[in-house]
Order: C-alpha cells, then structure tokens, then sequence
C-alpha cells in the first residue's frame, strides 16, 4: 500500500466562491405610472398643446353668412393663422382676416359662442368655431384714404383704381354705397366679397368709430378654407393690391 511521503507537497482545494454580492444598499427600482395616471397625464399635455396651438398659431372658424361669397360660403370651415402678425407684423391691404365685433355689427345670435359643454370645451382648444367675430377683406389701412367711387365705378386707395375681378362676386358692383374715408392709424377698412350683402364698414360709418376696425380686434389671417372638401382652397393676395406699394 503506498501511502503519502512527508516531502510530498498537499493540495488544498480551492474554495468554492458564491455570488458576487454588491456593497452598499441596492438602488430603488422604478415603479411606472398606472394606466389611468399615464392617460390623464397624456391628456393633459394634449390639452396644453391645443391651447397653446390657438392662442400662437391656429384656429378654426366657420363662415354663418354669405357675406363674403364666392370666396368663402356658408358654413365653410376655415384656419385662420396669427403667425403673420406676430410682433410687428400687422394685416395688409387684401388680406382676409378674422376679427372680433367692434362693437355692435353683429346681432345676438351671432355674437353667441359654444352652448354645450363638449362644444365650449372645443371651443377653447380652438377645434370649435368661436362667436363674436366676423371675416372682411382689408381694404385699406392705417393713413389710407379709401373712396367709392371713379368714373369707372372702382374702389380706389390713394387714388389708385382696383381690380377686384379676381375675388368680388360675379355680378356684385365694388359698392352701392358712395363714401369716402380717410384710416385712422391702427385701424382697419374691411369689406366683404359679396358687397351688397355685406354689413361692413360702409354700413358702420356713422357708428362710434366710423367703421373702421381697430388692428387690437384681428384675430388672425385667413389662409385655408379645410371643408367641405369640394371647396378646399389656400387663399393669396389679390395681385391688384401690389399696385398700392406697402
């Protein structure tokens, strides 16, 4: 039998080692919001972003009257976006712009807004459209003199004659009511397309203000008419109006 000698070396077994175990205590794990938590947050968001998108850029309207035919017909709904008249920008000649009643051109059921709760919720992230505002064609601004009519029988703007084929109502005469009217600064002429059924600034003359619409009161330009499909457009300015220079 052999055995082990003295001068033999002795091998030690290698222990075993166990699972690595971290110092220190062990991080909090991170718990997800519950589901209806996550969905009013969302919801919340979405409702600031849609405010937000009205006040800065874009809202909806929609057009009550035939006042402003063929351009814009009843119950057309329209964007009207403010990015233009951010900071110094200001409307101009031509352009078709929203504003809010100056006081007294609109009745009481068109000056009353949403009636329902989901319409005035709408309402106020702009997906609704909003009482209390009419929509003209700015035909001069501030320091203008604008008059009805030449010999032609043409609006002119300082003097200069306009063609106003490309957007008046076939048919419709550029007015049947003579005026003349010099623009207070920071003011507004606006007429409609369909002239004589368009209570503009020529019916409000001798209103408080004179008819014209102060620049405070313009909520933005039109640029899209979005439905009915049929009648989607963009909306440019008359070319007619490049004649007065800025």
């Amino acid at each position: 039998m052999s055995g082990a000698h003295a001068h033999d070396p002795i091998e030690h077994p290698e222990p075993e080692l166990g699972p690595v175990v971290p110092s220190g205590p062990e991080p909090a794990q991170r718990r997800g919001l519950p589901f209806w938590q996550e969905l009013v947050l969302l919801l919340g968001i979405a409702l600031l972003l849609a405010v937000a998108i009205k006040a800065l850029l874009l809202q909806a309207f929609y057009i009550p009257s035939g006042s402003m035919e063929d351009t814009l017909v009843f119950n057309d709904r329209i964007l009207v976006q403010k990015v233009s008249y951010w900071g110094s920008g200001t409307p101009q000649r031509g352009d078709v712009v929203v504003f809010a009643d100056p006081g007294g051109w609109l009745g009481a059921s068109g000056s009353a807004g949403a009636t329902s709760p989901v319409a005035k919720a709408l309402e106020l992230v702009g997906l609704y459209p909003t009482g209390g505002h009419l929509v003209k064609r700015v035909i001069g601004v501030g320091g203008d003199t604008v008059k009805c009519c030449d010999k032609q029988g043409r609006i002119t703007v300082n003097g200069v004659p306009l063609d106003e084929g490309s957007y008046l109502r076939p048919g419709a005469a550029p007015s049947q009511i003579p005026f003349t009217t010099r623009v207070e600064d920071g003011h507004l002429w606006v007429m409609g397309d369909n002239r004589s059924n368009s209570a503009d600034s020529r019916v409000h003359l001798g209103d408080p203000g004179g008819g014209q619409v102060p620049v405070g009161d313009v909520v933005g330009k039109v640029f899209s008419v979005v439905w009915p499909l049929g009648h989607a457009t963009l909306l440019h300015r008359p070319p007619t109006f490049e004649a007065l220079g800025k």
